[in-house]
Parts: structure tokens; sequence; C-alpha cells
């Protein structure tokens, strides 16, 4: 991992703890780390938490440049060799399956020529809606790979299918797609 470009999209759900602890251990590993965050996950994790793990700014807008003035959404993409979003909620996904682009993070995906990994985390009910299903297939069709949540006890008091896979798993997943 040392010296790869990897390019961290959190968005928003209470998984986003977790990313803290996948930066780390990429960081750890010798990667750099460029950390994307979207309105929703400032809620859940302050971007403090990543500027300290990544020695890097945190973009967090389309408009408010801070590295590439021709846009984050093309500078960001152009250094990067793997996109992962992690947590990538409903939300997400069904921008990506539609090819919404409404914030930075749904801008990327679109401008983003380099391998998208995608850690899905959301309530049980939610990852079971055919929607949900119907846009993890779309973007499955249109070549965005998937660490798949585990089962277990989710914030909302059930146990079921939705927790973001396990930060050390989906470091193997980032290992195998750069090789």
């Amino acid at each position: 991992m040392q010296g790869r470009e990897i390019l961290l999209g959190v968005s928003g759900g209470i998984a986003a703890y977790k990313t803290a602890d996948l930066t780390s251990k990429l960081v750890q590993k010798g990667a750099a780390v460029s950390v994307v965050m979207t309105q929703a996950a400032q809620k859940f994790i302050g971007a403090t938490t990543f500027e300290a793990l990544t020695g890097r700014p945190v973009y967090q807008g389309v408009f408010s440049p801070q590295e590439h003035f021709q846009g984050e959404h093309i500078g960001l993409v152009k250094r990067a060799e793997l996109f992962v979003i992690a947590p990538a909620t409903a939300n997400v996904i069904a921008q990506m399956a539609h090819g919404f682009a409404d914030d930075l993070l749904s801008t990327l995906t679109l401008t983003c020529p380099t391998p998208i990994l995608l850690a899905p985390a959301m309530n049980a009910e939610m990852w079971a809606k055919p929607a949900v299903q119907r846009n993890l297939e779309q973007i499955k069709a249109d070549g965005i790979q998937i660490v798949e949540p585990g089962e277990g006890w989710l914030s909302c008091g059930v146990v079921g299918k939705g927790r973001m896979a396990e930060p050390a798993d989906i470091l193997t997943r980032i290992e195998a797609i750069l090789g």
C-alpha cells in the first residue's frame, strides 16, 4: 500500500466511526488518503478526525475548492488509484444508480475513471427493500464493486443485515483490487 493514492468517501451513517479506523489502517500501511465527506456524514463524525489521521484537508463541497481550482471533482480523481465509499448509504447507492450529481461525493462517482468500491451500511429494513436491491444490481452492472454488509446488532436496536463490513475486511478488498 506504500504510496498508493486512495480517495475515501464518507456518507451519513452511524458506521462512519468505522471509517476512521479504516483510514488509520490505510495510512499505517503507507497509503495517501484523501477524504470526502457529505453533509450528513459530518453529523456523525467530524472532519478534524480525518484531517488528523491523513494529514490532508477534508473535502466537503463542489464549490469550495481547497486544492484543485478546476474543481475538486476533477483533481481528486486524477490522482486516485481507487475510490472507496464507506459507509455507502442507501441515498449514495441511489445517486450512483441513477447518475445524480448533487454534492461532491456523487459528482466524484461520475468523474472517477478508477475502480470504485462501496461498503454499504444501513438499517436492515432499508437493505431489504426492492428499490435498494435494484439500485445495487444496477451499480454492480456498471462495474462498481461491493463489500457486502454483515449481519448483527444494528444501531436501530434490531439484529439483521446492514452492518458495514469491518475495516479489516474492507482493507483486504482494497489490497486485492490494487494488487
